[in-house]
């Protein structure tokens, strides 16, 4: 049953981030860029270098947490999925700024804001409401 709410929400989260992005595109009229999916899409080396040096950052640190969590304070685990959404808010927002410092489309920014503010409302509603059930 886990898996069906997981996979309804992650559905709905994707819906609505759709919906957002086309229904901003439209009004401010953004032009689509086209993406790869699932791959890194840097602006400039800068963007490269400071996304790399993050990412690294983030794994060392989390797991570190994950550890320190684990062994010294069980009851305290749920900090390591704060610590795993502020990183990824983190990326977005250091996507956002090259996108709107460095391209020739600097509203490509707004989509990318507006796709991590869906995901902190998706997250801060299952947390809220606890649809994936007690932990």
């Amino acid at each position: 049953m886990f898996w069906l709410r997981f996979g309804v929400i992650i559905v709905c989260m994707f819906a609505v981030n759709s919906l957002l992005k086309a229904i901003l595109r439209k009004l401010l009229k953004i032009e689509k860029v086209k993406k790869e999916f699932f791959s890194y899409n840097h602006i400039n080396e800068l963007h490269r270098k400071i996304d790399k040096g993050l990412r690294i950052f983030s794994t060392i640190s989390l797991i570190t947490l994950y550890t320190v969590l684990l062994f010294y304070y069980e009851d305290l685990i749920y900090l390591f999925f704060f610590a795993v959404l502020a990183f990824a808010i983190l990326e977005f927002m250091i996507t956002a700024f090259f996108e709107w410092k460095y391209t020739l489309y600097p509203k490509q920014s707004i989509l990318t804001l507006t796709e991590m503010l869906v995901i902190i409302a998706a997250v801060i509603i299952v947390v809220q409401f606890n649809l994936l059930g007690p932990f």
